[in-house]
């Protein structure tokens, strides 16, 4: 359901592709997607939500390549997300169960030695999505940043910086659950449920195939794209096509690698106990650059107060005044006209016979009488 959007514009690319500035308003949304969802997954806690963000902005990364005309990178980094997004939102849920319903990482911390498995499997799942070769979110995501530099520099540029908010956030949702000390109640942590099979089988699948799924796309260097001639018949005449050499093709990947691996070593060689704990009591309401992301860039009260109250208020007015004054008026008002005109012909049933044939004359005498005027 969520990544519907991105399957319809593939499946009907002919239409898009006839219609390059609405390409280039859906690659313009993509890419703000991506960073606003990513800036704020960074000052989330809650581990779902995180995840939750994450899965918005890698969206945004989905409808960068559908709005660069590169349908089979986007469907390609669709499939890949599906298996390391699956992953880590199932370790999640495995924390969660593990902590009794704990879903804030500032009472985390420490578990690796605790749930040694599911520590293993989100580690994989995070590297996937942050880019490191061979894992899956590596060919699909460097694919996209490809076709963005051929076509588009400052979008390139924005799509860098996307990815390596992307490792961050990634890297500090993995190590405030999983390194340091716990900072949660202990009484949780000495009753730590441990995962049953039913839970570790799909997440140890799911992790084999971020291993190795972004291997049905290789890069155009070492041979293609498997997925690219499977999507071919669909795509082929309307897919914009990629000029790059295999020097720059290499060379971005080797910059993006150095790029997220440097952030990765520099974020885990700085993070001890007291850098969590620094992380964990930082002051998001102090700056706005802070203040505005930790709060959702106050979307929810925006739309709140620009869409929710007029419509309260609209509809409270339709309700009261046309609902209840004008239409129920009309209704009740021909229903109480049909009480009043039964209540007074009532009247006439007196049960009296003398009344009756008074009645009877007067009304033979009108008949004739009507008869005689006309």
């Amino acid at each position: 359901m969520v990544t519907a959007g991105v399957y319809m514009i593939g499946r009907c690319s002919p239409l898009y592709s006839a219609a390059p500035f609405t390409l280039s308003i859906i690659a313009a949304v993509g890419m703000l997607t991506a960073l606003l969802a990513a800036t704020i997954a960074v000052y989330q806690n809650d581990i779902k939500k995180i995840l939750a963000y994450s899965t918005v902005s890698q969206l945004g990364y989905m409808f960068v390549a559908m709005g660069l005309g590169a349908y089979t990178a986007g469907i390609f980094h669709l499939v890949t997300h599906a298996f390391f997004k699956a992953l880590l939102f199932l370790g999640a849920g495995a924390v969660i169960h593990s902590l009794h319903g704990e879903q804030d990482i500032r009472k985390m911390g420490g578990l690796k030695d605790h749930l040694p498995l599911t520590y293993r499997v989100m580690l994989i799942g995070t590297l996937a999505i942050a880019g490191i070769p061979p894992l899956a979110g590596f060919f699909s995501k460097d694919e996209i940043l490809l076709h963005a530099f051929s076509q588009n520099k400052l979008l390139w540029l924005f799509a860098v910086a996307g990815s390596l908010l992307t490792a961050f956030y990634m890297f500090r949702m993995l190590l405030l659950t999983f390194w340091g000390n716990y900072r949660g109640k202990q009484h949780t942590l000495e009753h730590l449920h441990h995962n049953p099979a039913s839970m570790n089988i799909p997440l140890v699948a799911l992790a084999i195939l971020s291993c190795v799924g972004g291997f049905i796309g290789l890069p155009h260097f070492l041979g293609g794209s498997q997925l690219h001639h499977f999507l071919e018949p669909l795509f082929g005449h309307t897919e914009n096509a990629l000029h790059a050499e295999a020097t720059t093709e290499i060379g971005l990947m080797v910059l993006m690698v150095g790029l997220v691996g440097a952030l990765i070593y520099y974020v885990t060689s700085r993070f001890t106990a007291q850098k969590a704990n620094d992380w964990v009591t930082e002051n998001t309401e102090t700056t706005l650059y802070k203040r505005l992301p930790a709060h959702k860039y106050y979307v929810d009260e925006l739309y709140d107060r620009l869409i929710v109250r007029p419509l309260n208020t609209f509809s409270e007015f339709a309700h009261q005044i046309l609902d209840i004054q004008f239409f129920d008026g009309i209704v009740n008002g021909i229903g109480n006209a049909a009480l009043g005109l039964g209540t007074w012909a009532r009247q006439l049933q007196t049960g009296n016979i003398g009344f009756y044939l008074i009645a009877m004359v007067v009304g033979v005498i009108g008949i004739i009488l009507l008869g005689l005027i006309k």
